[in-house]
């Protein structure tokens, strides 16, 4: 069920046009940028886009925040502090160089992409897991989990197990 979610979820990206990606991505971005969580937030759990992900482009430009990207490290997500620079790692993402975050007691934004979510907050990634196994580490920590995605990604139920981590709000283009 979940791989022909995510092979339907493909085919509508490819029928969406540039323009229409380009203009939600940036939607959501000056929405999240006016929501009282992100103007809260101290440090903020962003990723750089792959071709096919919601661009966040935008929230990266943002000063005053402290900017987490996650890097893959073996089967894990490692966050690491974004300071401008990137290179190309795991699955061609753009990841920043550097050490591990400290996360201390901060209270942490998340932003998340994913293949589909739907209006409870369920969400489905790309099928390896890895923000289910970060958000289960980070469980001590005070998180917002906020998902991010196309109008076409939001559907009325995403199949989920009990492991699957759920999201507090899911902002749409």
């Amino acid at each position: 069920m979940k791989k022909q979610l995510r092979n339907e979820i493909r085919s509508r990206k490819k029928f969406a046009s540039a323009d229409d990606l380009h203009r939600q991505s940036q939607a959501v971005c000056e929405r999240i940028l006016q929501h009282p969580k992100w103007q809260e937030a101290d440090t903020v759990l962003l990723y750089h886009a792959l071709p096919d992900e919601l661009d966040t482009s935008l929230l990266l430009q943002q000063k005053g925040k402290r900017i987490l990207l996650p890097v893959v490290v073996g089967d894990d997500l490692e966050l690491r502090l974004f300071t401008g620079e990137l290179h190309e790692g795991s699955y061609g993402i753009m990841e920043p160089g550097g050490v591990k975050a400290e996360l201390g007691s901060s209270s942490l934004l998340c932003i998340v992409p994913g293949m589909a979510f739907d209006r409870q907050g369920h969400r489905l990634g790309r099928g390896k897991g890895y923000y289910d196994r970060l958000f289960a580490k980070l469980s001590d920590k005070s998180l917002y989990k906020m998902g991010v995605c196309f109008d076409f990604q939001l559907l009325d139920a995403v199949p989920s197990e009990p492991h699957d981590i759920v999201m507090d709000e899911v902002m749409v283009g």
